[in-house]
């Protein structure tokens, strides 16, 4: 079984459905209205704040007020352009495809509701053959995602740094911690929620438990919203035990029962599926210290401080100059290879090796 806290303590009579993780996250977009602190920014440098920086000389905060917290670290060595639904893009997706077998697709940034063309986006990822989710701060949803549904979007996950005004400042630049800018970014939270609810996307909710103290904004969250909304809370890779302890907290003001273990093979990602007195269901996503063997032995991160993410899954990006560029790793951007190269060398050949091998240790 996974070496994971949570896990300790489950009772051996809860079930346990081990999947195999198929999914591609595409950075579609660098561009976003936020200035959260805790950006990674799926391991690429701000674009904004770097166009006149040469390679190695990355920076990972700037004028904008943006961050990207590995970029002065992670090696990258290109910086992120918009993806086009274009033939490029039809045949990376299907290249990846093929290669790996994936059936999803999730669409990140910066902020994809921002990208001009995302419903186009959407429907050349759906005629690929891929089932469609969006990772979202619904900054912009209100206005794109009636045609998104349109084009066959199938779940967009809003990612809730604040459900107040003072809450959403707090994480934010120093200059931009205004009530009054974080409130309008709240109302197009509200409205862009509510919009995808009533065109029949699966909509979820996705908000990090860093401590007890924000304990409370899980609750006002699960009492605003109706049970169509789907909460995952998330724990937070840099807050360790007390996040872990502010999880526990949160389960038993609930009363949550544990009704189920997702493993996800091939992926450091798994969830625990709990049910609320009232019937609502309320996922727990966890990460657990997965590691492609070859690619991660020698890695100057591989240790239990340092590497926060482990294996999570592959990443597709599109560079200034049109290529794109498959990555493993947001910590570890120097292991990025052009489409070309990846589908036909060693690491594709490690990733499909790594799902096989967890899925048969963790079904065993």
């Amino acid at each position: 079984m996974i070496p994971h806290p949570a896990l300790t303590d489950v009772d051996s009579t809860v079930p346990v459905v081990v999947t195999t993780d198929r999914s591609l996250r595409v950075k579609v977009i660098d561009s976003c209205g936020m200035t959260c602190t805790f950006c990674h920014n799926e391991g690429t440098p701000v674009s904004a704040d770097n166009r006149t920086h040469q390679i190695g000389a990355f920076i990972p905060d700037g004028p904008s007020g943006r961050v990207s917290i590995y970029a002065a670290t992670n090696g990258s060595r290109f910086l992120s352009a918009p993806v086009f639904p274009d033939e490029a893009f039809r045949h990376a997706l299907t290249q990846l495809r093929e290669a790996l077998d994936f059936n999803e697709v999730h669409l990140t940034g910066g902020e994809p509701t921002l990208h001009p063309r995302l419903p186009q986006l959407i429907a050349t990822a759906k005629e690929c053959g891929y089932e469609v989710s969006v990772t979202s701060n619904g900054e912009n949803g209100h206005r794109v995602l009636a045609d998104c549904a349109r084009a066959g979007l199938d779940h967009v996950n809003f990612s809730i740094f604040g459900t107040t005004p003072e809450e959403l400042a707090q994480v934010q630049h120093s200059r931009y911690r205004k009530p009054a800018l974080a409130q309008r970014k709240i109302d197009a939270l509200n409205e862009s929620i509510r919009l995808a609810m009533e065109v029949s996307i699966g909509t979820r909710a996705n908000v990090v438990l860093p401590n007890r103290s924000h304990v409370p904004r899980v609750h006002r969250l699960l009492n605003k919203y109706s049970d169509s909304l789907s909460v995952r809370v998330l724990s937070s890779l840099a807050d360790g035990k007390e996040s872990l302890q502010a999880i526990d907290l949160l389960l038993t003001d609930l009363k949550a029962d544990l009704e189920e273990v997702r493993l996800i093979a091939g992926t450091s990602g798994f969830r625990m599926a709990y049910r609320l007195p009232s019937g609502r269901e309320l996922i727990v996503k966890h990460i657990r210290p997965l590691r492609l063997p070859d690619a991660c032995t020698d890695c100057r991160f591989n240790n239990p401080t340092d590497c926060e993410e482990g294996y999570y899954g592959v990443r597709l990006y599109r560079d200034t100059t049109g290529e794109f560029h498959v990555g493993v790793c947001i910590q570890r951007m120097d292991l990025c290879l052009p489409v070309e190269e990846f589908v036909v060398g060693k690491a594709c050949a490690e990733v499909a090796h790594l799902r096989e091998t967890d899925f048969h240790n963790l079904t065993a």
